[in-house]
């Protein structure tokens, strides 16, 4: 086994600016824990500069230009850091050179066994279930993560194996910025409309992409969702890289033959080379199945031995804000969902009917993602929310965007009634618990939907339910 790599050239004293993102602090914990000085600002206090600190890094709060050390050997931004930012015009002054997430998060692959996930949906999910099951194994893999495993509680590590597992991010085509040995593609569709104007131009990015596969790798791809099989016929050929598809289409390479609801678990049977092979995944719902039989075609691409990673996989128990329990009152769980796109928010919302006990009701409180994303799939958010009993919807969530004329949530609210969807708007986020509690009856299901800060909701649903 070969010993991981020590600190990238550049990378021994990194400023991160926005460094309490998701994508951006996984990186800063793994330089950290190789022995990195590592600094950075973010907009406020949270668990994730704390975790940093513990670590050894200076996070401040709030950006300034004299956060930025005059000795730093690197700025590291995300697309999110908008030019003006004050470090970033510090870093200019003194010619400290600025490096993009993807590039640093690339360096850090470097002389390791790659696995980048990829897809419109579910990398997080994927990447996580690789990161528990080869840890489970012993296999001591690095991995970097969009979302905080339930079980290690952290987004990123770094381990001696030689396997770097990472969620690829095609929202900036910096997913292109990869080596894998195996690529992942759970799925292909439209999104990020800021930066993509067409499906051609989703599937060019993808292809290139895949380009990167190190020869004799693998590209692990979805059968059954028309743009993955899309991707998969433009790709295919005399290749250096072997494909492997997984599904329920009937050619499928591991072929899922089965999916069995037990309440918030799923027992999957799949068929591979002849022989049926049964695991658990203890998450609900049927996409939560195939982004685990996703995980273990990946590991079997790279000789793992396919019980084993099966038994594996079944150690694995979430990541934050997939299908989070965040508690119980009054006999009403309460649920946090991090879907944010239809084809997410319709997934999401069929798993937790199918977990719901009968007569049980499922209650939505949704909030928007992006204007630019509301503007082009309202229709289709509102049609996914007719799944629900009744639904609250908040105003759009701007995150990194600027309002857009004549958007906001009630496009999806009339999409949502025109589709017969029980829905009503709550301007006032801290409006909701007290509406939720006036519609939850014992046995229901409340499930806060969304990227943005909808989470921060489920304790106090909780406590207004348990009053």
């Amino acid at each position: 086994m070969a010993p991981a790599p020590g600190i990238p050239a550049a990378m021994e004293r990194p400023h991160f600016i926005g460094i309490g993102g998701a994508g951006m602090s996984g990186i800063a914990k793994i330089l950290a824990q190789r022995g990195a000085k590592v600094a950075g600002s973010d907009a406020k206090e949270s668990e994730t500069a704390e975790a940093l600190r513990a670590l050894g890094a200076t996070v401040h709060i709030g950006h300034a230009a004299e956060h930025l050390a005059d000795d730093a050997s690197c700025v590291v931004v995300s697309s999110a850091i908008r030019a003006d930012n004050p470090e970033l015009a510090r870093a200019a002054e003194l010619s400290v050179p600025v490096v993009h997430r993807s590039d640093a998060l690339a360096s850090l692959m470097g002389g390791l066994r790659a696995i980048a996930v990829a897809g419109t949906h579910g990398k997080t999910t994927t990447t996580s279930m690789l990161a528990v099951a080869l840890t489970e194994l012993g296999l001591d893999p690095s991995y970097a993560i969009g979302g905080d495993l339930a079980g290690p509680g952290t987004n990123a590590r770094h381990g001696a194996g030689e396997i770097f597992v990472a969620e690829a991010d095609e929202s900036d085509r910096s997913f292109q910025k990869y080596d894998p040995e195996v690529a992942i593609v759970l799925n292909v569709e439209l999104d990020h409309h800021a930066n993509y104007a067409s499906m051609d131009e989703i599937y060019e990015s993808f292809e290139a992409f895949t380009g990167k596969i190190v020869p004799g790798g693998a590209l692990v791809i979805a059968a059954d969702q028309s743009g993955a099989v899309e991707l998969a016929s433009r790709v295919r050929g005399p290749g250096t890289f072997k494909v492997v598809t997984y599904g329920e289409a009937e050619g499928a390479d591991v072929r899922v033959h089965k999916v069995t609801a037990r309440g918030l678990t799923s027992e999957v049977t799949v068929l591979l080379d002849g022989r049926f092979l049964t695991f658990t995944v203890s998450v609900p719902g049927r996409h939560y199945a195939h982004n685990a039989v996703a995980a273990l075609a990946a590991g079997i691409a790279l000789g793992i031995p396919a019980h084993n990673l099966a038994s594996a996989l079944g150690t694995y128990t979430g990541v934050k804000r997939r299908l989070q329990l965040k508690g119980e009152a009054a006999g009403v769980q309460v649920i946090d969902s991090y879907a944010h796109h239809p084809t997410e928010m319709t997934a999401d919302l069929e798993a937790m009917r199918a977990a719901a006990a009968p007569g049980s009701r499922l209650l939505v409180v949704f909030q928007p993602h992006l204007f630019s994303r509301t503007q082009e799939l309202a229709t289709e958010m509102g049609q996914a929310l007719a799944l629900a009993d009744a639904s609250l919807v908040l105003d759009i969530y701007p995150a990194r965007e600027d309002p857009l004329p004549g958007v906001t949530s009630a496009l999806i609210i009339d999409a949502a009634k025109e589709a017969g969807a029980a829905v009503t708007a709550v301007h006032d986020k801290g409006a909701v618990p007290e509406a939720v509690a006036g519609m939850a009856r014992p046995g229901d299901l409340v499930l806060t939907m969304g990227a943005g800060d909808v989470t921060d909701l489920g304790p106090d649903i909780l406590a207004r339910l348990g009053d």
